[in-house]
């Protein structure tokens, strides 16, 4: 699906392959409470969040997702990551998903960083449609789907147990030509 992996950037932000080297940063964000609290993963340990990291490259090497490591522009500050899964080439379809370290939070740099990665996948991905599920509880991030022209589709409600409770999704879509900046 790739070859190269492919590398996005703007004046700020420079999304990049997820590599060894970003561990400690990855185990940070998905073991902080305030990042995991609406995210479907966590982790307790370095090594734990190995399995993270199996899971980025087993995307990539499977086609069925993509995802960057957000960081500045001279990849010297790592911010968070974002990125595709659950990537269906026969519905020209993929769910997107981020996630950001709070000291970085209300920079803008995660809706910035996403309207890459949604170039991305309708131009070179050839998707048609982009799919986010988020908490119904999670307001900022369905504020920040907004911000990108996402459309509430609907509400999952107590589809899944998390913490030994039900949880609701709220489903996002965005369609390619639909608001899309270039496309």
């Amino acid at each position: 699906m790739l070859g190269q992996f492919p590398i996005l950037k703007t004046e700020r932000l420079l999304l990049r392959q997820i590599v060894d080297g970003d561990l400690e940063n990855i185990f940070k964000g998905l073991s902080h409470p305030d990042v995991i609290r609406y995210y479907g993963v966590s982790y307790d340990t370095l090594e734990g969040t190995k399995d993270q990291m199996k899971f980025f490259s087993d995307l990539e090497a499977t086609e069925e997702g993509i995802w960057w490591a957000v960081c500045s522009v001279d990849d010297l500050t790592f911010y968070g990551s974002t990125g595709f899964n659950n990537l269906i080439k026969t519905h020209e379809k993929a769910e997107i998903g981020c996630w950001l370290l709070p000291e970085y939070w209300g920079r803008g740099i995660m809706p910035e960083a996403m309207q890459l990665i949604l170039n991305y996948g309708f131009t070179d991905l050839g998707l048609h449609r982009i799919e986010g599920f988020v908490e119904t509880e999670n307001k900022k991030c369905k504020k920040a789907l907004e911000k990108l022209n996402f459309q509430l589709e609907g509400t999952m409600r107590n589809c899944e147990i998390k913490d030994g409770r039900f949880i609701s999704l709220d489903i996002y879509a965005k369609l390619r030509g639909k608001n899309c900046s270039g496309i």
